[in-house]
Parts: C-alpha cells; sequence; structure tokens
C-alpha cells in the first residue's frame, strides 16, 4: 500500500531559503532550508533502479527528496523500498475536493527546486515534447518552472532509440531548457545490446550534484 499524504514534506514550498530558527530576530541564527528535489519515474525497466536511486540522493548533505510516479513505474519497485514520500496519481484526485483545495501538481511544481526524470520513457517523452499532461507527473511537468533545473534521463529498447522521433523529442527537450543525462550502451533487460540503457546511477547523482553546488542558495557541507 503506497503512502497517501496529505501534504508535501515539510510544505516549504514558497518560504525563503533562509528562515529564522526562533522568534526573536536578534538572538536567532539563520538556517539554510533544505534543497528539494523531486524525482518522477515512468514506465521503464530502468524503474527498478529508483530505491537506489533515492538512497544515494538522501546521501547528499542539505537534501529533500520526494518521488513522483506513474502507473506503470509502480510495476518495476515496492512502494516499501522508497523510504521518502511518494505520490502518484490518485493522490492528485484525492487532496482536491472542492475550489479550495490544493491542487497537487501546482503545489509539487512550487515545493521543488530541481526535477529529475529518471528514467524518462519512450512514452513519456513523447508526452513532454509534445505537450501532453495526462498523468501527475506530466502535469507537473507541464507547469514546471524554467528557470528551475530539469534533469532527464532517457531509458527504453535500442530499436526504440534509434527510432528518428526520438532525436527530435529529445532536442525538443533541450530547447525548453531541460538538461539530458545521456543514456549508455549495454545488454538491455530485453537482451538486447545498444544504446538505450538509463546512465548509471553514480552519473546521475554526480550531475545533480553539479547543479546543486552552482546554485546560488545550496553550499556544499
Amino acid at each position: 500500500m503506497e503512502p497517501r499524504p496529505g501534504r508535501l514534506p515539510e510544505l516549504e514550498a514558497i518560504r525563503p531559503h533562509m528562515e529564522p530558527k526562533a522568534s526573536c530576530p536578534t538572538a536567532a541564527p539563520l538556517v539554510e532550508r533544505k534543497f528539494h528535489v523531486l524525482v518522477g519515474v515512468t514506465g521503464s525497466v530502468a524503474a527498478l533502479k529508483l530505491p537506489l536511486l533515492v538512497s544515494k540522493l538522501l546521501d547528499i548533505p542539505g537534501l529533500e527528496v520526494a518521488v513522483v510516479t506513474t502507473e506503470r513505474a509502480k510495476h518495476f519497485y515496492s512502494p516499501q523500498d522508497i523510504p521518502v514520500t511518494l505520490y502518484s496519481d490518485a493522490d492528485e484526485w484525492e487532496m482536491w475536493k472542492s475550489r479550495s483545495d490544493p491542487v497537487l501538481h501546482i503545489d509539487l511544481r512550487r515545493w521543488a527546486d530541481l526535477l529529475l526524470v529518471a528514467p524518462l520513457d519512450a512514452n513519456t517523452l513523447g508526452k513532454v515534447a509534445s505537450g501532453i499532461c495526462d498523468n501527475l507527473l506530466t502535469c507537473v511537468i507541464r507547469a514546471w518552472d524554467r528557470s528551475k533545473p530539469l534533469l532527464f534521463c532517457p531509458a527504453m529498447n535500442t530499436a526504440m532509440w534509434e527510432h528518428p522521433i526520438t532525436a527530435q523529442q529529445v532536442d525538443q527537450l533541450k530547447a525548453f531548457g531541460y538538461v539530458e543525462i545521456p543514456c549508455v550502451a549495454k545488454k538491455l533487460v530485453c537482451g538486447d545490446e545498444g544504446l538505450g540503457a538509463m546512465a548509471e546511477v553514480g552519473t546521475i547523482v554526480d550531475k545533480v550534484k553539479e547543479v546543486l553546488f552552482q546554485h546560488s542558495g545550496f553550499q556544499q557541507s
């Protein structure tokens, strides 16, 4: 059974990066709030690596992580192996009952400082390139603040990767200002060998670190 949270982690979405610990302005030191990383996971077999990816991200000091999953991605991992807040399509509809209720994809877009889509399968790649937003994750991406970094990690079968439309769609995402973490060549789970495998978790985490340490509101411990 997945967690069904009614609020974002700590609900610090629109507060400034520096907050006082106490109410006394003269005595209270300022503490830097955590940097919020939202991980999007889609229905590629590379979603098997989600628990490891989240674990490695949590090893970075000063990070808070949450996950948005597509329905098909759930086939490849167990929610019990994900030690952070996990959101799916049902949460969006369960949270909104009337006009005064929060809209989850907008709250997530405000909460996150960085969006990492890993893996990005061929289906979701096509949706994002075309502006389709028919689930929680693609709605977050469609509403994304493009002044914030969005990293994507393509993952698909080699034949799908080599289809001409794939390069067009990847280029479209880059034109939006999103950053590709390129796929790699290896023997795939299906038995084929070639390009299309998601980048290694270590490579992804290193790229996240690079972006974080370039961010004015985040300092390496």
